[in-house]
């Protein structure tokens, strides 16, 4: 697990963007797992800048997203599509038939979430998986007590999530969807690199679980210390309660050294 700590979100969204440009350029046909909230916004805003300005082409790109609410439709103004329409798609030039977003209004939710792990599995597998963290350490919408191999399921909510959540629900808990079809840790752990991305104090004590915490369901996305590809690109808040700060910046400057004398 590499632990990468920049000053800001801003820097967070560059230097998350320049990794995905780099792993772009080197596999056009790049197979990215996505991510929604509010953390993953700031990168796609690179990626549009950098397809609008630089041409960077997303035109065989495949991707698949974490997860999506049950029981409301695309169309709903806080759906996942909705957020990924406004936030990439309709600004980068991916193919529609390319991208892959849980169906939520589906009739038979479980065999969908078979046929999504083998969409997964026809196209070789997820490239690059992108993540946020949940204030409880969730990753996707994997809580709490969920198993470190789990597959794509049906997940009900967490008290302390359906609270985040209903900023975009107009701050009525009753509005907000009690079930996601979700990527299980089994499916995000097979992606050939995980990317997660966190930022702000609200993120810190779920951070160093995740780093520097016992692996364990209690705290989904400390499973990634056993991913071999695993970074954790974080901000100063989000950092502040990693016992080890020195050293993750201590060993990304030796990293940024190295990198450049090889040039």
């Amino acid at each position: 697990m590499e632990v990468i700590i920049k000053a800001s979100y801003d820097e967070i969204s560059k230097e998350a963007g320049r990794m995905v440009r780099k792993a772009l350029l080197k596999k056009p046909n790049l197979v990215l797992g996505l991510a929604t909230g509010s953390t993953p916004i700031g990168l796609y805003n690179e990626l549009v800048c950098m397809h609008k300005e630089e041409g960077l082409d997303f035109s065989q790109v495949v991707t698949f997203n974490l997860d999506e609410y049950v029981g409301i439709p695309a169309s709903h103004p806080e759906s996942y599509h909705t957020f990924m329409e406004r936030h990439l798609f309709s600004k980068v030039n991916v193919p529609t038939s390319n991208t892959h977003i849980p169906q939520n209004t589906t009739r038979n939710l479980e065999k969908f979430c078979e046929w999504y792990e083998q969409q997964i599995r026809e196209v070789g597998g997820i490239d690059l998986q992108i993540l946020g963290i949940g204030v409880n350490g969730h990753i996707g919408f994997n809580e709490p007590s969920s198993s470190l191999g789990s597959r794509t399921r049906i997940k009900t909510l967490a008290p302390s999530t359906l609270k985040v959540h209903t900023r975009d629900f107009g701050g009525d808990l009753d509005t907000v969807p009690k079930m996601a079809i979700t990527m299980g840790v089994g499916t995000i752990m097979e992606a050939k690199q995980c990317l997660l991305l966190a930022s702000g104090k609200s993120k810190a004590q779920a951070i160093a679980r995740c780093v520097e915490g016992p692996i364990t369901a209690e705290v989904p996305a400390s499973a990634l210390q056993m991913h071999p590809k695993a970074v954790i690109l974080i901000d100063e808040e989000a950092a502040s309660q990693l016992k080890r700060i020195d050293y993750y910046k201590w060993g990304y400057e030796n990293k940024l050294r190295l990198e450049a004398d090889s040039l």
